[in-house]
């Protein structure tokens, strides 16, 4: 907030999860944006006393204790502003196709229409992790009685490929962050690039989210014509045994026994 100029803002040290302090009354405190990139898959973060928390935050069902990354994902969702607020969440790919207690969470933010958007970074792109991350996007406004509460198609981009190879870690430059703003901002569909995901065609998927399932990056390989090959191969070769033959022939007026 400091670097941004913006010496308005209230910041608060506190266990986000067990202890919310951005608390007004006796309720979560609600914005219009909600951006973070919580630790992935946080061990013990408190799934014990989950079910009993008293913002109600999980209602959805309690993420599992080794793994807290829908513990982040609901809360941030949870203090999002009603029909408006939109949340933007880095997470490790596990996120978007792991079962169990995490499929249920998952399989019912989509029904409930909130996801708007799955983008896919490439890897190596952080300095605290070298995996790919995806940035899950949710939007309230898909909620009945929201601005955009016609739309129920998610958007996949697969950005994995948008970067510039750095010594240790990758870049995404200007216009590959770019491409991907533009992409997002119309919805667009871009051969290889991004799709539009029906509710019918993610629910096939058992509400798996994992994009390739969604983008085809296949790059088709070149046709190899074998009879060409082997006319090749068999033209090489004759030319080895005329070689041979030559060689054979320089040895011998050398007086060197082949």
């Amino acid at each position: 907030m400091f670097l941004h100029a913006t010496d308005a803002a209230r910041i608060e040290w506190c266990d986000t999860l067990n202890s919310p302090a951005l608390v007004e009354a006796d309720h979560l405190q609600r914005f219009d944006v909600v951006l973070a990139n919580p630790p992935f898959s946080l061990d013990k973060w408190g799934a014990e006393d989950a079910a009993g928390d008293q913002y109600n935050r999980f209602w959805r069902g309690v993420p599992p204790k080794s793994k807290g990354d829908y513990a982040f994902i609901t809360h941030m969702i949870e203090i999002a502003k009603r029909q408006s607020g939109r949340v933007a969440v880095i997470v490790p790919h596990g996120v978007l196709f792991r079962a169990g207690a995490e499929g249920r969470i998952r399989q019912q933010l989509i029904e409930e229409n909130l996801l708007d958007a799955v983008v896919g970074l490439p890897a190596n792109l952080f300095t605290t992790t070298g995996i790919p991350v995806a940035i899950l996007i949710f939007d309230r406004s898909r909620e009945e009685g929201g601005a955009n509460a016609e739309r129920r198609d998610v958007l996949f981009i697969d950005a994995s490929k948008e970067f510039t190879p750095g010594k240790t870690q990758n870049v995404m430059d200007e216009a590959h962050v770019a491409k991907v703003l533009e992409t997002y901002g119309a919805r667009a569909e871009v051969e290889r690039y991004s799709h539009l995901a029906a509710p019918e065609e993610i629910a096939e998927n058992g509400y798996n989210l994992n994009i390739p399932r969604y983008v085809d990056t296949f790059e088709p390989e070149e046709e190899i014509d074998v009879a060409a090959v082997q006319k090749d191969i068999l033209r090489i070769e004759a030319d080895l045994a005329d070689v041979r033959v030559k060689m054979a022939g320089y040895l011998k007026e050398l007086g060197v026994d082949a």
